[in-house]
């Protein structure tokens, strides 16, 4: 029985760690969209169910969805 080298495609071998800066840019990313989501969930918890397009409890799921969510809630969600 001859073994057989199992072959790891190089974006998966060659792990390199992230720098400094790396990690502080995407500290800052997750910072805002962890914030803009508690900003539409405190903007749908407040606004009056007349005034949100679809139900309040539609928007629960979709907020949820990185940067999508939040952004769609306040750009389509809100009746102006």
């Amino acid at each position: 029985m001859t073994h057989t080298k199992t072959h790891t495609p190089a974006h998966v071998a060659a792990k390199k760690p992230v720098s400094v800066p790396g990690r502080i840019l995407l500290s800052l990313v997750g910072v805002v969209q962890v914030g803009l989501a508690l900003a539409a969930f405190s903007d749908l918890w407040a606004r009056p169910a007349k005034d949100v397009r679809l139900t309040k409890p539609a928007w629960i799921p979709i907020i949820l969805i990185n940067w999508i969510g939040p952004l769609a809630y306040f750009v389509g969600g809100v009746k102006r």
